[in-house]
Formats: C-alpha cells, sequence, structure tokens
C-alpha cells in the first residue's frame, strides 16, 4: 500500500514550519515539497494541493480560501489551520476530545483546526453547555494569557528583537474591542447564543497559554460545586490521553503557570474556587494543543493512524 502524500501550503509560517518539523522524520507518510522559488506560484502550488491525499493549510484566511477554490477532485482531504472556515458549513471543528467530534473528524474531507485560546475555552465551556450545567444564554467572561509565538512573526520579531521596547518585558492586553478573532468559534461549537467577553493577553515568553473562565454558582443550574464540576470533567475527558483533569487542590502552589506546557501536546483542567465562585482554568501550548499538535492528531485520525504519533505528551 502507497504511502499517504502530504502537502503543507503555507510551510515557511509558524504553524507550517512546526507541522513540517513532525511530520519530516515520519516514515509512514510522503511529504510533498514546494521549490521555495515557486511558493508564490499558483500553479505550482495547485499541481501539488491536487496531487496530495491529505493538504495541512497554514495561510491567512483569503489564502486559505483560494487554497481550496484550487482542489478540483474530490479525494484530497484539507485540514485548515486558519480561521477562515471553523464556523463555515460543510467542515468539521478539528477538536476530537469534544463528544462526536473524533467519528466526524476521522471521515472529514474538510476539517477546520481549532484556534489556540478557542481550544482552551471549549474544553471548558462545551462540557458544561452539553451537560446542561451552563445554560446557552449564559453570558460569560474568559481571561487568557499567552506566549508571543502565537501573535505570529510580526510579534515574535518584535520580542527577539535587539531593540525591543521596555513594555514588551511586561504582560499586555490587546483584543480590547472585544472582537477576537476566535470569538465566533468559541460560542458556536460551545453552544452559547453569544460569545464570551474574551480579554486576552500577550506576555514575554515563547510558548504556553491559560486560558480562565471564572463563574458565578449562581450562573449555573443546579447545586454545583468543584466536587460535582470535577466529576463532571473527569467523566467527560477520562481516558484521554490528551486532556486531563489536575488533582483537587492544584495547583499546590497556588499558581498556575502558563509555560510549563511548552513543547506538549496536552491540555490540562483546573477547577478552584470557593462557596461562591469558581475559576476553570485550561493549560496547553498554544503552538501544540493549540496549533500544530491538534493538526498533527486530526491528520493521524483522518489517515487511520495511531491518534497520538508523533505527539509529544
Amino acid at each position: 500500500m502507497s504511502k499517504p502524500k502530504i502537502y503543507i501550503d503555507g510551510q515557511e509560517g509558524t504553524t507550517g514550519l512546526q507541522i513540517y518539523d513532525r511530520l519530516g522524520e515520519r516514515e509512514d507518510i510522503e511529504l510533498l515539497l514546494i521549490d521555495p522559488a515557486k511558493r508564490k506560484d499558483v500553479q505550482e502550488r495547485k499541481k501539488l494541493l491536487n496531487a496530495a491525499d491529505l493538504v495541512f493549510l497554514c495561510l491567512p484566511d483569503a489564502a486559505a480560501v483560494e487554497a481550496v477554490s484550487l482542489i478540483d477532485n474530490d479525494r484530497t482531504r484539507v485540514i485548515d489551520c486558519s480561521t477562515a472556515h471553523r464556523v463555515a458549513p460543510g467542515w468539521v471543528y478539528g477538536f476530537p476530545e469534544l463528544s462526536g467530534h473524533r467519528e466526524k473528524i476521522t471521515s472529514a474531507r474538510r476539517v477546520a483546526n481549532p484556534g489556540c485560546y478557542a481550544t482552551g475555552f471549549l474544553a471548558l465551556a462545551r462540557p458544561l453547555v452539553e451537560k446542561g450545567v451552563l445554560p446557552a444564554s449564559a453570558q460569560v467572561t474568559c481571561h487568557a494569557l499567552s506566549g508571543y509565538t502565537g501573535a505570529g512573526k510580526k510579534a515574535i520579531a518584535q520580542y527577539t528583537g535587539p531593540e525591543r521596547e521596555a513594555e514588551l518585558d511586561s504582560p499586555r492586553h490587546y483584543g480590547m474591542t472585544l472582537s477576537h478573532k476566535h470569538l465566533p468559534e468559541m460560542a458556536a461549537v460551545a453552544g452559547l447564543d453569544c460569545p464570551p467577553l474574551f480579554t486576552p493577553m500577550i506576555c514575554d515568553y515563547p510558548q504556553g497559554m491559560v486560558v480562565t473562565v471564572p463563574l458565578w454558582r449562581g450562573q449555573m443550574k443546579g447545586a454545583q460545586s468543584m466536587e460535582t464540576l470535577r466529576a463532571l470533567y473527569e467523566g467527560y475527558y477520562g481516558g484521554s490521553p490528551i486532556v486531563s483533569l489536575r488533582p483537587a487542590g492544584a495547583p499546590a502552589s497556588g499558581f498556575i503557570g502558563s509555560n510549563n506546557l511548552a513543547g506538549k501536546d496536552i491540555l490540562q483542567i483546573f477547577v478552584n474556587g470557593n462557596e461562591n465562585a469558581v475559576t476553570l482554568s485550561a493549560r496547553l501550548d498554544n503552538l501544540g494543543k493549540g496549533a500544530s499538535g491538534a493538526a498533527v492528531q486530526n491528520m493521524n485520525l483522518m489517515l487511520g493512524f495511531e491518534e497520538t504519533k508523533g505527539l509529544n505528551l
């Protein structure tokens, strides 16, 4: 049986490079490579897009839409790492740990890889809505902080440049207009009527993120406690090699570090709080489970490989 042919359109970007590094040494696939001098040649890209069994799109949104239009066969399968198709009809959302998604991903022709912040938020919110604990009408808040690699090449250059501004030494709020590009998927996939009030921060370290959703007990249905919520998450993700619930009382230090999982493809959930409110937190690597790790996980499912092959757990 021939090896499946894989093409990464946009290999030179942050996510594309990470996927290439993960796949470069695998012997169960054939990686199709474009001549660097022709990486913007539409006809050359079209040839490779149609020659591949599976394509990763690591492109800006408009370019990802164009790339899909260049595929003129019904055989090539696509994993789009951009925002373009995450809530688009005909596309499967690539978060296997959410109920029913793994089966859909396995047979899908078009998979939209989740956003990094959305991954953390959905890991927390989707089970609550699905199990009837959080009503769809809930108006929730989401706080998050991430390493600078999640902001792309320009931000990486700013943070690693020789003449960087002193302001970059401190965490910085952004998305001040409350219109972050991940909001549509955060609401739609969670099953919420409206997106969260989302306040992200970019910080002076490369990789890793923490996404937190604070909730008053009165926002949830039933007599919820930290114990009932822990049991809910344990039942929802129990047995997953990638998403796990941290022990009660964790972290013992009282601090949830945001770069602890840098280089890992796992996601950890923390449940903390008091008698009046809870804080639900998800920790992950924005370039791992938040991007390239999730993309490779989805590829494995789509091509019939072991789901965690090539992942760093």
